[in-house]
């Protein structure tokens, strides 16, 4: 049989996975249903990059890992913007169609956590708000070597020799890669797409707990998940904590 296009990216499945849960379904429920499976592919593709950035950093594939930075960088935006048309449903939209969610939240995005955890954002009380597969793939996650680790065993092989745990809070190694960043130019475009990216996180979660608390005030989340109170407490926690230590000195 021939390979169409649409045989090749598999559309009739993708298509048929939009099952609003209303009836009759409500406009809003198939915008939200779209955005959110997006997400979640988008998760996919970071996590799938966030494994070739860990053998360039082993490999001091300094150019690799620019290349990939700079591409996680845009999807990070694309995520980001993603809120924009996600802000077009007014809360009686939501409303709507809300209580069909049942038990269902965006709370317990599986990839969202291995995500976080890829990047070295390891918080282990999450774990208990998943079962199952779930929390197996997670632990692995939470037990495996993170970006964040791997960016260290790319600054020992030019001379920065420090962990991830506390680097941040050790002079001595903020001293040592603010001299790293000024030696090698390529190497601070490297901090600098890093920078950029962590930045772009922490964006999205503003955004995403600002879109909730206009959507839902300050009640529960979907599926009765800890709403906006907890989510603001995953603001300004970056993931990278030595590039913005550093941030000090550059000038």
């Amino acid at each position: 049989m021939e390979l169409t296009y649409s045989k090749y990216l598999e559309i009739d499945k993708l298509l048929d996975l939009q099952i609003p849960q209303s009836t009759p379904p409500e406009h809003d429920e198939t915008l939200f249903i779209i955005i959110h499976q997006t997400y979640e592919l988008w998760f996919k593709q970071l996590l799938h990059e966030f494994e070739k950035i860990k053998i360039d950093f082993a490999n001091d594939e300094l150019f690799g890992a620019i290349h990939t930075f700079k591409r996680c960088r845009t999807i990070m935006k694309t995520l980001v913007e993603q809120i924009d048309i996600l802000e077009t449903m007014t809360p009686m939209s939501f409303d709507s169609f809300r209580d069909r969610l049942d038990t269902a939240s965006g709370f317990q995005s599986v990839q969202y956590r291995e995500f976080e955890f890829a990047l070295g954002y390891k918080r282990p009380a999450m774990l208990q708000y998943h079962t199952g597969d779930a929390v197996k793939r997670l632990q692995a996650r939470l037990d495996e070597r993170s970006v964040y680790d791997f960016f260290f065993d790319f600054l020992e092989q030019h001379g920065v020799e420090a962990s991830a745990a506390d680097a941040h809070k050790s002079d001595e190694a903020t001293a040592a890669v603010q001299s790293l960043f000024h030696k090698e130019p390529a190497v601070g475009i490297l901090i600098e797409l890093m920078t950029d990216f962590d930045e772009g996180l922490q964006e999205w979660r503003y955004r995403h707990v600002m879109l909730v608390q206009r959507t839902i005030g300050d009640k529960a989340g979907s599926g009765g998940s800890l709403g906006v109170d907890f989510l603001k407490k995953a603001l300004f926690k970056p993931c990278f904590p030595i590039l913005w230590s550093i941030r000090n000195d550059l000038g």
